[in-house]
């Protein structure tokens, strides 16, 4: 038993010993958190806000020599994830630290000047999926337009995109579908990190009325962009339930569009979220041949049978495909689910996917697309060749915009 004890141990402290990469909370700390002497100091973050040993950034910060931890603001999920997605966050007092939690996934998604009154720098903390639809950004900026309206600072402590530094897809969100899914005139995957992104978002005029946030990022030491996030060596911390390891954050724009729309699954409730499209009418070898028949680059897809244990077709045996990521590089993430749809229409007319779906749906699908377009021209013909030249048409210009905020090579 004893033998036991001592090995778990070791193992707690070698944890994140073969880090490559050192998160933004790390750098600070190393730093003696010179840049919040004698601040009073907020603080937007959940449970991947840690260090490579997993001490929570709440806690770090809490017993900082010289910082005095003001506020504790709730993204989705709560500060320390113990609320389910989609329910709303309560405010409450943070039961290990004692500092007063703001819920900014609540009544409101933006801190109020009275949450703030006792705030100099706000500070951001949260390891996000690269995906625009994933609402932590959404959160970061809406946080960072209060405190440019009420003069406080902002911080942002970086850390990697899962998807990769250099992987966009998507159109630029349209006016008419802006919204907590898609708050900001980004591309879908928008290959940033946190703090390049912030730092795109205050210096392109992006906030409310074109207003600027006296911002300041840490950067990471050790990350390039080409890394995945494997290669940092960091500890993975789920942000949200179907996220349990980084290769999730790869699959999540394979197939979180049509997930919206909630008439087959996608792995959500299964053991293989976003990586699954199933159905009780899809004939998963037939599928799966002629979806390999096409040969998507960086795609392979294999037949599979499922009972899901909740969500979509709970208790049901269904089938289809399972989706494996060869090379995401080359690989059109985002568009694979239109693939996926271009062929079930083909295969069975009397189940396109917007003829079985709730058309009530249809409203999020557009915000999380960022646009009615590509619903409505995939739609007539269900064919993505309909569509890619749209999803596509801002990617590039975007890459050379955003590209000099990079902070890494």
């Amino acid at each position: 038993m004893k033998k036991h004890i001592i090995a778990i141990v070791a193992g707690l402290l070698t944890l994140g010993a073969s880090a490559q990469v050192k998160p933004g909370i790390e750098v600070l700390r190393d730093n003696g958190f010179k840049e919040l002497q004698g601040k009073r100091v907020g603080l937007l973050t959940n449970p991947t806000g840690v260090d490579n040993q997993l001490n929570s950034t709440v806690d770090i910060l809490a017993n900082a020599p010289g910082v005095k931890l003001t506020g504790l603001y709730a993204p989705e999920h709560g500060v320390r994830g113990d609320v389910h997605a989609g329910d709303k966050v309560d405010n409450m007092t943070d039961p290990a630290t004692g500092v007063p939690v703001y819920s900014v996934y609540g009544k409101t998604r933006k801190p109020t000047p009275e949450m703030l009154k006792d705030v100099d720098v706000l500070i951001y903390d949260i390891q996000d999926n690269g995906c625009r639809s994933f609402t932590f950004i959404s959160s970061m900026g809406l946080a960072m337009e209060a405190c440019a309206e009420l003069g406080k600072e902002f911080m942002v402590l970086d850390r990697p995109n899962p998807v990769g530094g250099n992987k966009i897809e998507g159109n630029l969100t349209e006016d008419d579908c802006i919204s907590f899914v898609s708050q900001f005139p980004i591309p879908y995957l928008y290959g940033l990190t946190p703090g390049e992104l912030a730092k795109y978002l205050n210096e392109e005029g992006l906030l409310t009325d074109g207003k600027k946030v006296n911002l300041t990022v840490v950067p990471m030491e050790g990350y390039d962009r080409n890394m995945d996030f494997h290669a940092t060596g960091m500890p993975w911390v789920l942000p949200s339930p179907h996220m349990p390891v980084p290769e999730s954050a790869i699959y999540y724009p394979v197939s979180g569009i049509l997930g919206e729309l909630y008439c087959m699954s996608i792995g959500v409730g299964y053991t293989e979220p976003f990586k699954l499209f199933c159905a009780e009418w899809i004939d998963a070898e037939e599928l799966s041949r002629r979806l390999n028949a096409r040969e998507i680059p960086g795609i392979r897809f294999r037949p599979i049978h499922i009972k899901p244990f909740y969500s979509t077709s709970k208790g049901e045996n269904i089938q289809g495909v399972e989706v494996y990521v060869m090379d995401k590089d080359v690989a059109p993430l985002s568009l694979t689910q239109f693939y996926v749809m271009e062929e079930l229409a083909q295969m069975y007319p009397d189940h396109k996917i917007f003829d079985i779906a709730d058309k009530s749906r249809f409203d999020m699908f557009d915000k999380v697309c960022g646009s009615k377009q590509i619903r409505e021209r995939f739609g007539k013909n269900y064919r993505v060749a309909d569509i890619e030249e749209y999803w596509n048409k801002d990617a590039e210009a975007f890459r050379a915009k955003s590209a000099k905020y990079h902070l890494y090579k």
